[in-house]
């Protein structure tokens, strides 16, 4: 196999503290590479301005014009994490490229393990996913609502590694095979491990954030995991209808209770607590069943009316 031409995607939103320094340290270890004849001397670093309301565009256009590697786009407005990713491969594939790894711009993922991504590569591999050694640097909620999240996606049938990131490795095919996949809302973590690609896995240590302050908060992970949920199990759908199997049984169970109270035992007094818990029970599992579908409904919903995952403002090359 040749030496790969490499380009590495960075979605960036509000994250003018550390871009510069983000660059820097990745242009180190292209040379690193570039010395070990590991990925070619015109390998590239392309930045995506996800809608940054601070001086991150600014930066990133500086950069381009003190080296023609450093590559960006713009979008008009927020899209969101997963949007700004998948707009960054998509770009490098028209751009040219044997490879692309995607990091965060905060670099807290270990930037050393790009070389381990790229000898996994030469072996064969057409993803190379990194996987966290620990969440040391997570708070405790962070840290629990993490293993909920893998457990649960597992259960429902995406088969998606614990401690899995966006920071991975993937080749010049499997862009062209994503190209394939037009709907609006791609979870990545469930499609590079749902296609079937030659898949190879790299451990790595995550660093403490040096500047600023992480974008993702609990409404932006909720949203990332009923994404993930929606877009790859059908298994909620069925557990609505075991539901109403459910509640359609214990009501049975309930009137026959109910009649024969009323027959046999003609003093009997309903307690009304009992009757308002049940209430409140059953109330509780229909709206959780509608807003289950109604999350799919959602989802049908968007990707219905076709409108683009992103809009670029502007690119440089």
């Amino acid at each position: 196999m040749n030496i790969p031409k490499l380009a590495v995607v960075i979605p960036c939103y509000n994250e003018e503290l550390c871009i510069e320094s983000t660059v820097k340290q990745l242009l180190i270890v292209f040379e690193h590479l570039i010395k070990l004849n590991k990925i070619r001397r015109d390998s590239y670093i392309y930045l995506v301005d996800d809608g940054s309301v601070d001086k991150t565009w600014l930066i990133i256009e500086k950069l381009h014009n003190q080296n023609r590697l450093i590559k960006g786009e713009r979008f008009v407005k927020n899209f969101g994490n997963q949007k700004a990713i998948i707009a960054g491969l998509e770009a490098v594939k028209a751009l040219g490229c044997d490879c692309a790894v995607s990091i965060d711009a905060d670099l807290q993922q270990d930037e050393w393990t790009i070389e381990k991504f790229i000898d996994k590569y030469m072996q064969g591999y057409d993803v190379v996913s990194g996987i966290r050694n620990n969440r040391k640097t997570d708070s405790i909620f962070k840290k629990v609502t993490a293993i909920l999240f893998y457990k649960l996606m597992n259960l429902l049938g995406a088969n998606i590694p614990p401690n899995h990131s966006d920071y991975r490795l993937v080749s010049a095919h499997a862009l062209d095979v994503m190209a394939q996949f037009n709907e609006r809302i791609l979870f990545l973590r469930g499609f590079f491990n749902d296609v079937g690609f030659k898949t190879a896995y790299v451990n790595f240590d995550v660093k403490p954030r040096k500047a600023g302050k992480s974008k993702f908060n609990i409404f932006n992970l909720s949203t990332l995991a009923l994404s993930g949920i929606t877009s790859y199990s059908v298994v909620p759908l069925r557990l609505v209808s075991v539901f109403g199997l459910l509640m359609t049984i214990v009501s049975i169970v309930l009137g026959s209770i109910a009649v024969c109270n009323k027959i046999f035992f003609a003093n009997f007094q309903h307690d009304w607590v009992i009757d308002l818990i049940t209430s409140c029970f059953f109330g509780g599992i229909e709206l959780f069943c509608l807003g289950t579908i109604g999350e799919y409904i959602g989802q049908i919903f968007l990707e219905v009316k076709g409108r683009p995952r992103y809009i670029v403002d502007k690119e440089l090359k």
